[in-house]
């Protein structure tokens, strides 16, 4: 999606929530350290999907004002996927006695939060009135 995005505010954000996401997998790896297990790299099939789905979308669209906001309309998927899957697991380890463990995720739900009213903001603010400007 850096790739792709055309307005320099969304490229920066992509490139800067990239950054947080390598936190991210650290915060990982220590919960896994916490939890006395080897952290290994799966892969997602739901996020291989969105994924997936945003870059055949963003093969269809030939308008550079389009393309941002459909490249922000799939980052917020992924976000909300993301979320989704963080409070679940907040509310498990919760839920084991693990609020240290808890503490650690809602750094990261808490970044994904930030991301997604980020791209809210932006879509409201000028990408979605560029690309709605072109489709009119």
């Amino acid at each position: 999606m850096v790739a792709k995005a055309t307005a320099p505010a969304l490229k920066q954000g992509f490139e800067t929530h990239l950054r947080e996401t390598e936190g991210q997998i650290t915060r990982l790896e220590r919960i896994f350290d916490l939890l006395g297990e080897k952290a290994k790299a799966v892969t997602c099939p739901a996020i291989d999907g969105i994924i997936k789905e945003a870059n055949e979308v963003a093969g269809e669209i030939e308008d550079k004002a389009v393309l941002d906001a459909a490249l922000i309309a799939s980052a917020q998927a992924v976000e909300h996927y993301e979320i989704t899957r963080y409070g679940t697991l907040i509310a498990w380890a919760n839920q084991l006695g693990r609020a240290d463990i808890a503490a650690i995720l809602k750094e990261t739900l808490d970044e994904e939060y930030a991301t997604d009213d980020k791209l809210t903001a932006m879509a409201t603010s000028s990408v979605n009135v560029k690309a709605e400007a072109v489709t009119a």
